[in-house]
Formats: structure tokens, C-alpha cells, sequence
């Protein structure tokens, strides 16, 4: 038997439209709209920036650190979703990490198609340097879409020699657009927010005609040697969790640190639901301390 804030959350989403009934503005326009639903936290500080060009907005929770920041990478499909979708979740891993976010706006497919999104990630952690972040002080992160992009930027930066952060943290990461794992049949069943179909839409928007397995599309084929230490959260019902622990193994076998969580019965990206879910807080407590520890 489902635990009863996880059921209660599923009765919500079952009540959801259709998405792919939707225009692609409709979705962009949905998905901000449910972000805004959530009320933030009182005393967090909301401010717009322009990273080198890319449009982000500083999120910060009260006594957060002047001198640490994690970048965050929002999730949906390279396609929809924005730091306004995902404000309220960029405002609890403030407060957990006890550092501000630097929500990035990166540019959407279908209208700016890979590698626009990979370029705009690598543009704001160069551009937290180069404002005289130490690296030891950084993190990325991200979720769904978000996940499989921060370790893109990781691979970016290390190819081109720049300094990498102190961690890379991973929400249902969507590391293999393939989307060929096994737990896309394993988990059809379960999976209330992600299916087979919807996600190939979101792939022919954000790569068209190119090859699915292009390393910084899909990290999992990657050379992962030299990333930093890696936190990757997975649900046990999602159609990704094939991605997350595949993941994981890719980069313990190039000598990562990596850490793979599986939450029993959590659904993707279960941390969005933390202001009515126990567990997504407490996932996103897991974020701060991991954070915390890498960054001293």
C-alpha cells in the first residue's frame, strides 16, 4: 500500500490535463502556472540577473551564504519549464543548502535546438567565476531534463579546462535520450508523468535529426573521467530510474564519487510536490547536506 502522502499527491496528478493535448506555449504556459501554485517560503529574496547574456534569476533564502551558490538547471524536456515553474523548489534548496540559486532561463528547443541548452549552462557557471565564485564554493544542479544538463556542462567545462564545481546534483536525471532502458516498460505502469511517447516528442524538439547517443545529449555515453562528485536522487517508480542508476555506474567505472539514492514509491521529480510531500523535503534536505559537505 502506497504511503498516504505519495497516494495523495497521484489523486492530484490524476486530476491533471493532458499535456500533449497542449501547444507547446500551453505547456510552457501550464507548467509555469502549477510552479506558481506553491507558495514560497516567508523572507526568501526573488531577483532578476543576466548571466553573460542568459537571463537567471537569484533565488535566496534567508542567512544563506554570500560566497557559495548553486546553479540550478530546471527540467522539462529541454522544451517547457522555467525558474518561474520551478521557484519554489530553487527556494527550498536555498534554505537546505544555506546558499543562494542562480536559476538559469537557458534557451528552449524546438526554437533554439541542442546544443543551445549545453552552452547556456557552461555560460553561467563561467559566468559565477568570472563575478570571483571560487569553484570550491559551486555547485550545478538540476532536475529531469535539468539532470541530464548538469552533467552535460560538466563534461563541457572539463573539456574546455575550466575549473569544475565542488558537486553535481542529479533529480531524476534524463541522461539517455535513447530512451530505449528497460524501465521505461518496467515502469510504464507506475510512472504517472512520464511516458515513452511524450518523451520522444520532447527529443525530436531538442535534437531533430541529430544522434541520440551525442555524448552531450546523452551523458550516459560520455567519458565521465575527472567530473566532481555526483549526487543522483531517483524515484523506484519512475520510467528514468534505468537512467539514474546507469548513471551512476558510468561514472564509478571513469572513478567518479558518486552517490545513487532510490526513494521508495517517489515519482519523478518528487521534490517539486516538497511543500505537500514529507519526502520531497526530506530529499531536498539530502541535497543541502550533500552540498554542505562538498563545498566545507
Amino acid at each position: 500500500m502506497l504511503r498516504e502522502g505519495i497516494k495523495a499527491i497521484r489523486q492530484v496528478l490524476m486530476g491533471m490535463p493532458d499535456m500533449a493535448n497542449m501547444s507547446i506555449d500551453e505547456q510552457r504556459a501550464y507548467m509555469d502556472e502549477s510552479g506558481r501554485g506553491f507558495l514560497l517560503p516567508g523572507g526568501v529574496e526573488v531577483k532578476r540577473e543576466m548571466a553573460d547574456g542568459v537571463p537567471a534569476e537569484w533565488v535566496k533564502m534567508p542567512g544563506a551564504s554570500e560566497d557559495a551558490v548553486i546553479l540550478y538547471l530546471h527540467g522539462g524536456g529541454y522544451a517547457i519549464g522555467s525558474p518561474t515553474s520551478h521557484r519554489h523548489l530553487a527556494a527550498a534548496i536555498s534554505g537546505a543548502a544555506g546558499a543562494p540559486v542562480l536559476s538559469l532561463a537557458y534557451r528552449l528547443a524546438p526554437e533554439h535546438p541542442f546544443p543551445a541548452a549545453v552552452e547556456d549552462a557552461a555560460m553561467g557557471y563561467r559566468w559565477l567565476l568570472e563575478k570571483g565564485y571560487l569553484p570550491t564554493r559551486l555547485g550545478i544542479a538540476g532536475d529531469s531534463a535539468g539532470g541530464g544538463l548538469t552533467v552535460a556542462a560538466l563534461l563541457a567545462l572539463r573539456d574546455a579546462g575550466v575549473p569544475p564545481p565542488a558537486a553535481g546534483i542529479c533529480i531524476s536525471p534524463w541522461v539517455d535520450l535513447t530512451c530505449s532502458a528497460e524501465s521505461y516498460r518496467t515502469k510504464a505502469g507506475v510512472d504517472p508523468l512520464v511516458n515513452q511517447d511524450g518523451i520522444a516528442q520532447f527529443v525530436r524538439w531538442y535534437l531533430g535529426d541529430k544522434d541520440p547517443k551525442t555524448p552531450l545529449a546523452s551523458p550516459l555515453f560520455a567519458d565521465m573521467t575527472g567530473l566532481p562528485p555526483l549526487l543522483i536522487q531517483v524515484g523506484s517508480d519512475e520510467v528514468l530510474l534505468d537512467d539514474a542508476v546507469g548513471l551512476d555506474a558510468k561514472a564509478r567505472a571513469a572513478g567518479v564519487q558518486s552517490t545513487l539514492e532510490i526513494w521508495e514509491e517517489m515519482i519523478h521529480v518528487w521534490h517539486f510536490f516538497a511543500p505537500m510531500l514529507k519526502e520531497g523535503r526530506d530529499a531536498v534536505a539530502r541535497i543541502g547536506e550533500f552540498f554542505k559537505s562538498h563545498t566545507g
